[in-house]
């Protein structure tokens, strides 16, 4: 059973840039729900492979993509959230993102003009696309579309509207230039750290 990753810090602690009532409402209704309806499409996905019925697979299959990639994603958004605490892009990142940005201004400027672009429900997200051995933004529609294959996400901002209407209503912008003030970069350069190891072997 997939459960909930638990959030690292008080629910006021990203206080002003986001507030608590968005947190609480995005962290316990709609993760929640992502992570319940995953583990009931499991559920079902199972009793298919027992009974040798699967009349109704694709619905199923197409269940466990949109809520499986919303859960995924919406743990590692919270996850690459903190409080504002100085924290920076470890030297290894900094190194990947100037080799594939420039320089991380260029970077910092390509992502937030992506993520104020995503259309509709979507995510905004730095990956590490393993095949290409760089660092890619990508714009992900609803959490699985327009994705790339073998790529691991490394920075993840959801530009679904209920993560920042109830505070920003239609301030899009002003929603994505505040995030770059509560990024924790430390668990963002553990996720890097990772692939290094993984892609050293």
């Amino acid at each position: 059973m997939l459960k909930m990753v638990e959030l690292s810090y008080p629910t006021n602690a990203l206080e002003p840039y986001y507030s608590q009532e968005t947190l609480e409402l995005h962290y316990q209704i709609l993760y929640k729900g992502y992570v319940d309806n995953t583990n009931k499409t499991q559920e079902q996905l199972a009793e298919a492979r027992k009974n040798k019925n699967f009349s109704n697979i694709k619905c199923l299959e197409k269940n466990l993509s949109f809520f499986g990639a919303g859960a995924i994603l919406h743990e590692k958004f919270f996850e690459n959230l903190g409080p504002a605490i100085p924290s920076t892009p470890s030297m290894a990142l900094m190194e990947q993102i100037i080799k594939d940005f420039g320089n991380f201004a260029a970077f910092k400027e390509q992502f937030t003009n992506v993520a104020i672009q995503v259309e509709a429900s979507g995510w905004c997200l730095l990956v590490w696309v393993r095949t290409w051995n760089k660092l890619e933004i990508l714009q992900c529609e609803k959490h699985q579309n327009l994705t790339l294959w073998d790529c691991i996400p490394i920075l993840v901002l959801d530009m679904w509207e209920h993560s920042y209407y109830l505070q920003y209503k239609t301030k899009r912008p002003e929603y994505v230039q505040n995030f770059w003030n509560i990024v924790n970069w430390n668990i963002v350069n553990k996720r890097w750290g990772k692939i290094q190891k993984k892609d050293a072997r």
